[in-house]
């Protein structure tokens, strides 16, 4: 019992650690090399990818258009972005403006000879074999690739979060050793007493029966 508490206790954990991780938003440093716009043929791995542009035809396709950014990290190893709207889904951030950031994105495509750095903020994660991609949320430009990053959102958020999930947990246990634990050792201590009557009458039933064997 003690292993399937703890197994369910570290798969809630890392399930949310998870989400959180593909949720919060990233930043990375990068040069933009190209822009383009590919059809996409939706499997299995359909969840990871957003919905259509805001305004567009709300049916679900097999296939459709998806902006992709491709870049490159300043130690040279190749990154890629898709970029598409949000909407008022999950996760919420409420991007509308999609087009704009593939415009904006192209206007600060450059070459390794003369780079423009700049700083992408997503969310999201890579994996090849799924054929996953991290989405673009906005973009700005920076001097140099030794810009240094700090996440500020995720950090006030995971404080918030972490504060209010102890809080809970807090309120729980004062409520749990006032109401629950007491009620417990009542039912237990009920049990006890059945238990101490049910052997005093078979006790008392086996004299009886001794007093019949003697005579």
């Amino acid at each position: 019992m003690v292993y399937v508490k703890w197994a369910f206790i570290i798969l809630f954990w890392g399930s949310v650690a998870a989400v959180l991780e593909y949720t919060l938003p990233q930043q990375d440093v990068v040069r933009v090399v190209k822009t383009e716009v590919r059809r996409v043929d939706f499997g299995e791995n359909s969840i990871f990818w957003a919905q259509q542009d805001t305004g567009q035809e709300g049916a679900q396709t097999v296939n459709r258009d998806v902006r992709f950014v491709e870049t490159f990290r300043p130690n040279g190893t190749p990154r890629v972005y898709r970029n598409e709207d949000t909407g008022w889904g999950w996760p919420p951030y409420f991007k509308l403006d999609s087009s704009n950031l593939q415009a904006e994105l192209t206007n600060l495509v450059s070459t390794a000879a003369d780079p423009q750095w700049v700083v992408l903020r997503h969310y999201g994660w890579r994996n090849q074999l799924m054929s996953i991609f991290p989405n673009v949320v906005s973009v700005r430009p920076v001097d140099s690739p030794d810009v240094r990053l700090i996440p500020w959102f995720n950090i006030i958020f995971l404080t918030v979060f972490f504060s209010i999930l102890w809080a809970i947990w807090v309120r729980w246990r004062r409520f749990r050793q006032r109401r629950i634990d007491p009620m417990l050792e009542n039912v237990e201590d009920g049990f006890y007493a059945a238990g101490d009557a049910i052997e005093e009458k078979s006790s008392s039933f086996r004299k009886w029966l001794d007093t019949w064997k003697s005579k």
